[in-house]
Parts: structure tokens; sequence; C-alpha cells
């Protein structure tokens, strides 16, 4: 009850409701244009995938975020953030309606992921740029802590939301993932239009240097290492990074898998190749049931942790979630048989939700806002190494129909490591 009062105090903030639907229009097109994508390359009759094929994906969509995302989070502290959420959204509506052209011509691969990479480091700045607005839309941390739980959460259902429109669109038999992609474009444009209603300076940075775009980026290694060196003043927010980093990459490792498993495990004859239609449309079908299943435990890590986190502390919760998923895991995931896997669907998604809202409080309040883009830019420069980590070492690991009982026990392993040394540093002050 307490939960939803909070939360019925910041549905009444004019400003938290715009910057909320401004998340959520632009999430639910990410959820449409990414599993449009996932369906384009992975699920595709006529295409060979592997987990090293699906680790390639990634790599080439992710990695470079890695190296513009520090730029990212200079300009962040640097132009307005109400600006930033217009022109970026305004952008990716345009580079996804490229990349529903590049699908209708049948370009080389290459190109196509050129596009979709596009897309996808904008996205990254979107996100990072919410994240450093949010503070300015709530009246105090209390406030901060159930606006981490409520706002970010909603934007991950709102994105398994247009991820499942997808699902549907292709159960009532559209084929066209072109179309699909343009639906995505217009909703990122919805986004734009949005956050117009917005003001201005509304969303800070406080203090708002003036600086044109060259001097900015030749500033980047110096702002960088003044937002590096906060951060290292600000233990209990680099600690956490770390934790969030570390469960990140499990959750990369058995995304690969749960893939593989849809793919072919679990529809087809367990070797990699082209499988019928039949078997890509059961095996895309049993993606989307664990693409909701993950969204339910989102939905549920938004109601709990608020609670949770008032009980054992933020650090105290990512603790409790680490080692929870230390157990769980292995558990479910050892069978390979779909129930008790996509089970573990629901309670990782529901630590590492609950995991990331007690990491983003943690951020938000205890690093200064002049250094917040800096620091949630590297925050989501983490999150791709991570992911891009894992799906490397699951490419290396599992076999071709996706059941690999080390990867299984190595994800367990760090995750009771993560969850034993973040209770070893809150012991220990």
């Amino acid at each position: 009850m307490a939960v939803l009062r909070d939360a019925g105090t910041l549905l009444r903030l004019r400003g938290f409701r715009r910057l909320l639907a401004v998340r959520l229009l632009s999430q639910s097109a990410d959820g449409v244009y990414q599993i449009a994508l996932a369906a384009y390359v992975v699920f595709s009759p006529e295409r060979q995938t592997s987990a090293a094929a699906i680790a390639s994906a990634m790599a080439v969509l992710l990695l470079p975020y890695s190296l513009v995302g520090p730029f990212a989070g200079v300009l962040l502290d640097r132009w307005r953030r109400r600006q930033v959420l217009l022109h970026g959204n305004l952008l990716r509506a345009a580079l996804a309606a490229a990349t529903a052209a590049l699908i209708v011509a049948e370009v080389p691969d290459w190109l196509f992921y050129l596009s979709a990479l596009s897309v996808t480091a904008v996205n990254r700045f979107i996100l990072a740029c919410l994240s450093a607005a949010l503070p300015h839309v709530v009246a105090d941390e209390r406030q901060l802590v159930t606006a981490n739980a409520l706002s970010p959460t909603a934007g991950t259902i709102a994105a398994t939301a247009g991820g499942g429109l997808v699902f549907a669109l292709r159960l009532t038999g559209w084929e066209s993932d072109a179309g699909v992609v343009l639906l995505g474009a217009a909703v990122y444009l919805g986004a734009a239009l949005t956050a117009l209603r917005l003001g201005r300076d509304q969303l800070g940075p406080r203090g708002l240097i003036r600086i044109r775009f060259g001097a900015a980026v030749a500033g980047t290694a110096r702002g960088l290492l003044d937002g590096l060196a906060h951060l290292s003043r600000r233990r209990p927010a680099a600690r956490a990074l770390a934790a969030m980093a570390l469960m990140r990459f499990c959750y990369g490792a058995l995304t690969v898998m749960v893939l593989m498993l849809c793919r072919y495990a679990w529809t087809g004859d367990g070797t990699e190749g082209p499988v019928d239609e039949t078997n890509a449309a059961a095996g895309l079908s049993l993606l989307g049931l664990a693409v909701a299943l993950s969204g339910a435990g989102y939905f549920t890590a938004a109601a709990i942790t608020p609670w949770a986190a008032g009980r054992l502390g933020p650090s105290g919760w990512i603790t409790a979630c680490a080692l929870a998923a230390a157990v769980l895991e292995p558990a479910l995931g050892l069978t390979f048989a779909p129930v008790p896997v996509l089970t573990a669907t629901f309670f990782l998604g529901l630590t590492t939700q609950g995991a990331k809202i007690a990491t983003d409080t943690v951020i938000q309040s205890t690093v200064d806002d002049a250094f917040r883009g800096r620091v949630f830019s590297l925050y989501d420069m983490l999150f791709n190494v991570a992911f891009v980590g894992a799906a490397g070492l699951a490419a290396v690991i599992l076999p071709p129909d996706g059941r690999s009982a080390l990867l299984v026990g190595l994800v367990a392993l760090l995750y009771g490591a993560t969850g034993l040394t973040l209770h070893r540093f809150r012991a220990a002050t």
C-alpha cells in the first residue's frame, strides 16, 4: 500500500508524468525495433544462426557505443536534456525508417548492421539522459527511490509490450519485418513530440555550460577522468555499478543460451542450420513467452524493490538479488527443459531489475548532478561491454543446441561471488 501511495504521489507531479510518457513511448519503440531485428536476424528460416553469429551481431550493435558513451556523458552535462530527448528521438525515427528501407532492399549484412548500430547508439544516449533527468522531476530522495522503481521498470515493461506487439503481429500472419520497423519509427516520432511538453530547461543540467560541439568533444578525455575521479570518491556508487555490471554479464550469457534453446533445442532437431518455417515460428513464440515472463519479473521488481530496499538498504537489496539468482539459476536452468528455464527468466528478470533499481538510486543519490550524465553514460557503457563479453563467452562454451551445464555453473558462481563480495563490504562498514 505504501508503494502504491508513493506511486500515486509521483503521478500527480506534472513533470514526472511527462518525462515518464517520453520514456514509455521511447522504450516501446525500442521493443518493436529490437524484436523486429531479432525476428529478421535470428528466426528467419533461411538464415543460419549460431551462438557465435548472435555474439557477433551483439558486438557490432553494442561495442561501438562503448567508445561514444563517454562522449555522450560529457554532452549530457552540457546540453539541455529536454533537447536531447527531442532531437535524439527524431534522429532514431529517421534511422529506423532507413533500416526498414535496407531490409526491403536486401543489402549486405554489414550495411544493415551499420544502420541498426546507429539506432542502438542513440538509444543508449537517450536512456542515460532519462536517468540523469529523473531527479529534476521529483521532490526528495524517498520519491527518487520510488521513481527509480516505477519509471525505468515501466519503461522496460513498455519495451516488453512493444516486443509483444511484434510477436502478436507475426502470429496474425504479418510477415513484413520492414513494416514492423517502420511502426517503431512512428513511435519514436511520437516520443520526440511528447518531449516538447517538457520545459527546455526543466531537466537540467543546472549551471548549463554553453560550449560548441567541437570544444565539448575536445574536452571529453578530461571530463571523463573527472567523472571517474568523482566516482572513485563515491565508493557506494562504484561498488553498486561494479555489481550491476557483473549481474548484467550473467544475464547476457543466459540470454544467448535461451535464444539458442528457443531456436533449436525446443523446436528443431538440435543442430545448427536452417529450420522450416513451422519450427522458426514455434521458436519465435517461445522467445515471446520468455520475454513476457521476464517482463513480469521486471514488474514484480518494481512493486517490491521500494519495500525491500527500505528494509535492507539499496546495497543490501542488490546483495540479496545476486545471492537469490545464484541459487535459482542452476536449480532451474540445469534441466534445459522449457518450463523450468522459462520460469527462471521470470526470477532473473526480477533479480536483475531489482538490482538495477537499487543501483540507479545509489548513483543518483550519491553522485553530484554536474557529473551525473557522465556517470550514467559510463554505466551504460559497462552494460554493453558486459553483455557483449557474456555473449562472446557463450559463443565459446555453448553447443549448437544451447544446452551447457558448464555455462550455467559458471554463471551461478559469478552471481554468488558478486553477492558475497557485496555482503563483505557491507559488513566491513
